[in-house]
């Protein structure tokens, strides 16, 4: 049975036609999983609202306010990169939720998996890059609170750094951040990870997997976690406009294939979380990121 996390709100969020981000691939992508994997076997749950003292766990109380009040400034909202509204608030506040609900689920059923999440360039006071409030380190620190759990390790594979983990966890040891991620691109300002694995522009699939089984191995061997968040980003693929790799689809199927079977074969929960992928074409980028929910299906 797989457990996947979804709500239609998602996608519901109003942007200007002229907008970068693909707001309607968490529907597309809900769409694709039911039209190709058998129905019995897909569970799913649906999130409700963080609440904002929930929020205030990772990020500044007056951020944190001020966002969910509309008081950021013009500049503030553009670092961000959505316009604000209150389906925004409501957007927002549910997908980090879905993202803690499907580590919660991995606890207690070894994987879950959310149709959304991965806003690892959200920082303590700031929003960036897409994202708001940081579901990851939300996430870890939620499941921090379950008996049992000491340590959480953060797997970024988003094309991107995941700066906001990187700082929001500097002071945390018991948070282990790994990213793999394309150094000369977004953020310019890089702060240091526990693990970091940056990778030269137009990198292709052989040089990526050996990196990617390279950190993934010494992650687990170092801090033995006791759950992984996986934020599976697919804009690595050489297809993405903002990735600038070369990954192709069999590596991306490949990433997933990796990642998933050392987890469950080291009998370690696993949440993830799809993260980035801003292909126009809705088609391709919603296969890219259903490869992971049909590995998933695949290896269960």
């Amino acid at each position: 049975m797989l457990h996947c996390v979804y709500h239609p709100i998602y996608s519901q969020l109003v942007l200007p036609p002229s907008h970068g981000f693909p707001i309607t691939k968490y529907r597309h992508l809900r769409d694709h999983l039911l039209a190709t994997l058998p129905g019995q076997h897909l569970q799913w749950h649906q999130p409700t609202p963080l609440s904002p003292t929930e929020i205030q766990r990772c990020h500044s109380p007056e951020y944190s306010r001020a966002f969910l009040e509309n008081r950021l400034d013009a500049k503030a909202i553009r670092r961000m990169g959505f316009p604000w509204s209150q389906t925004l608030v409501e957007r927002t506040l549910t997908s980090v939720s879905g993202t803690c609900l499907t580590a919660h689920l991995a606890l207690e059923h070894g994987l879950a998996l959310h149709l959304s999440g991965g806003y690892h360039h959200a920082h303590f006071d700031f929003g960036s890059g897409y994202c708001v409030f940081n579901d990851l380190v939300l996430a870890a620190e939620q499941a921090l609170s379950q008996p049992g759990v000491e340590r959480v390790l953060i797997f970024d594979l988003d094309v991107h750094h995941g700066d906001g983990t990187a700082a929001l966890c500097a002071s945390r040891p018991e948070i282990i951040t790994c990213s793999v991620h394309c150094e000369s691109n977004f953020p310019s300002r890089k702060p240091p990870s526990d693990l970091d694995f940056p990778l030269e522009k137009g990198v292709g699939d052989q040089s990526y997997l050996q990196t990617v089984d390279q950190a993934l191995t010494l992650a687990l061997r170092l801090h033995s976690p006791d759950l992984v968040i996986f934020d599976a980003g697919v804009d690595v693929h050489k297809g993405d406009r903002l990735g600038h790799l070369e990954v192709s689809d069999e590596g991306l199927r490949q990433r997933e294939q990796l990642v998933l079977s050392r987890c469950m074969d080291g009998a370690i929960p696993l949440a993830c979380v799809i993260g980035g992928g801003y292909d126009r074409d809705p088609d391709s980028l919603t296969r890219r990121h259903a490869q992971l929910f049909q590995t998933a299906f695949t290896l269960g």
